[in-house]
């Protein structure tokens, strides 16, 4: 029997629901979970996993288990399970430990019950899973053989131990795969952030200065949809590179103290701490908007805004009203978290079909590979290329071939100008 810990074990059967709608929209990972049924490649595997649970989820924890894994499962924020799904999976004796709106104290609580089952592969979102492991929980390296990561925060973290010589075993870095971070990070992040920006607070995009912070992957994808919805998109960047990216993708840049005094809405994509800070925050409108779409909740200065508050309130669910000492008003969504899985409901299944089947692959990948370096790997190249050919195959594209010439000319160096 499963162990786990949900909010409420009634919600299950919507939950069921809501995992089938989302398995409809995710023919890759099924064609994945199809095979896995019969080869059986995790049988005997315990997965530990600190995820966004959410539908998408609930299709990948059943494509593991229909490999053969017994799968342990935690929240990877404390404002992204979807109760629903998480009580379905512990009907399907998933060992899961999330609900919406955890302590800070509950949410370690539930990761190291899934540090407790013992896992050999982890699969993280933002590698707390791996730093519990590391830091609290270093009796459980002995078990663990490899891992995954899928987010951009997760990765640069990672990193981060391995140049210090801290990481203690292999880690693939699914967020680095081409059919990830091309298509969630860019497609997933513009849209759903979006999605929780209007459920929040149900305003005209139109019209509006849009500050996007950071022009990365997921700052391309929320820039490109935000002026689609007819706003002024304004680009705050650190890198010049990226930054002449954006002027030449169409969009004004300038720094963050000069946005500050001209946007009605800004959204944190980064990845590191404290992009909005007090100083900027005294420079804005009466009523400006603010919201991040990075892993954690430290792109906007919450501590910050609340020292020069004199007062908060919530308007809607999650919207809060913060009053500053001369009169005006900030509204913070989702509590600083990622507003596009506080406030919606995440990337569209469409996309998170390729990034799990990088996931589920990456897992069995692991499994059968001999002893690895404790690094950093990106995803094998045939696995990043396998995923995009199943997902045209499920969108009935077709595409060329090279003939053996055109393979042998590639391949060679003697041929000139003729």
């Amino acid at each position: 029997m499963a162990s786990f810990k949900v909010k409420d074990q009634s919600l299950a059967p919507q939950g069921k629901l809501l995992i089938e709608w989302a398995s409809m929209h995710m023919p890759v990972l099924n064609q994945i979970k199809h095979r896995f049924e019969k080869e059986k490649p995790l049988k005997g595997i315990t997965l530990g996993a600190c995820l966004h649970v959410t539908s998408e989820t609930g299709v990948l924890v059943e494509t593991l288990t229909a490999g053969g894994a017994e799968v342990a499962l935690c929240g990877s924020n404390p404002l992204s399970t979807q109760d629903e799904v998480a009580a379905a999976l512990a009907e399907k004796e998933t060992n899961v430990y999330a609900w919406r709106g955890e302590t800070t104290e509950e949410y370690y609580w539930c990761v190291n019950k899934v540090i407790d089952q013992n896992p050999i592969i982890t699969l993280d979102d933002g590698a707390d899973l791996v730093g519990i492991i590391h830091k609290e929980r270093t009796e459980a390296l002995k078990d663990v053989k490899g891992g995954t990561e899928e987010t951009t925060t997760g990765v640069i973290r990672l990193r981060a131990m391995e140049k210090a010589g801290a990481l203690k075993y292999p880690i693939i870095a699914v967020n680095d795969a081409y059919t990830k971070y091309l298509f969630d990070n860019r497609y997933g992040t513009g849209q759903s952030t979006l999605d929780g920006i209007v459920r929040a607070t149900n305003i005209l995009l139109a019209g509006k200065n849009f500050v996007v912070c950071g022009y990365g992957w997921c700052g391309r994808g929320l820039a490109l949809r935000a002026r689609g919805m007819g706003a002024n998109v304004i680009v705050t960047e650190v890198n010049p590179v990226k930054a002449l990216e954006a002027i030449m993708d169409g969009f004004r840049v300038t720094p963050i103290d000069k946005a500050s005094t001209i946007g009605d809405i800004f959204v944190t994509t980064t990845g590191d701490i404290h992009i909005i800070r007090k100083e900027h925050m005294l420079k804005m409108k009466d009523g400006a908007i603010l919201a991040n779409s990075g892993h954690f909740n430290v792109e906007i200065n919450i501590p910050d805004l609340e020292s020069i508050s004199s007062s908060k309130r919530t308007i809607r669910p999650n919207l809060e009203e913060y009053r500053i000492h001369d009169g005006g008003k900030l509204y913070l969504l989702a509590e600083g978290r990622l507003v596009n899985l506080a406030a919606a409901e995440g990337h569209p299944s469409e996309v998170m079909d390729m990034s799990f089947a990088n996931q589920a692959l990456s897992v069995e990948h692991l499994t059968k590979r001999g002893k690895m370096e404790p690094k950093v790997y990106s995803v094998p190249k045939e696995i990043d290329e396998f995923v995009a050919s199943l997902k045209l195959k499920a969108m009935n594209v077709a595409i060329d071939e090279l003939t053996e010439e055109q393979k042998k000319y590639i391949a060679s160096w003697e041929s000139g100008t003729v």
